[in-house]
Order: structure tokens, then C-alpha cells, then sequence
């Protein structure tokens, strides 16, 4: 695996909604900017290869 650095804040570059997200079983390790997250919020979510969940909680990423 490469080592990665950043010298400044990481952009998400996509957009989605909570009914827009990718598939998760083939984003594992991957990071989306959802802009409707739970009640409204958005959120960065990142997938376990099973889920999206939420970076604040670690919650499964829900509309509610």
C-alpha cells in the first residue's frame, strides 16, 4: 500500500444524497460527501465494505 500525504484539507469532489449513495460493497474504504444526511445534516460517510456510515457516530447513514 503507497503512502499518502496532504498538505491541506482533503476535498470530496461528489455529491450525494442518501438515496444516491453508491453501492458500499464495492466502495470499501472509500469516503462520500452526502449532503442530506440525518435530519438534513450533511455528512462524510465512509464504507466498511458492507455500509456507509457516518464519521461523527459511526452510525449506519440514514435519512433520519
Amino acid at each position: 500500500m503507497a503512502n499518502t500525504s496532504f498538505s491541506g484539507p482533503v476535498k470530496v469532489s461528489e455529491t450525494f444524497t442518501v438515496a444516491t449513495v453508491p453501492d458500499a460493497t464495492l466502495s470499501e474504504g472509500g469516503q462520500i460527501y452526502v449532503n442530506n444526511g440525518a435530519n438534513g445534516a450533511p455528512i462524510i460517510a465512509f464504507s466498511n465494505g458492507s455500509a456507509w456510515l457516518r464519521v461523527d457516530t459511526r452510525g449506519v447513514l440514514s435519512a433520519t
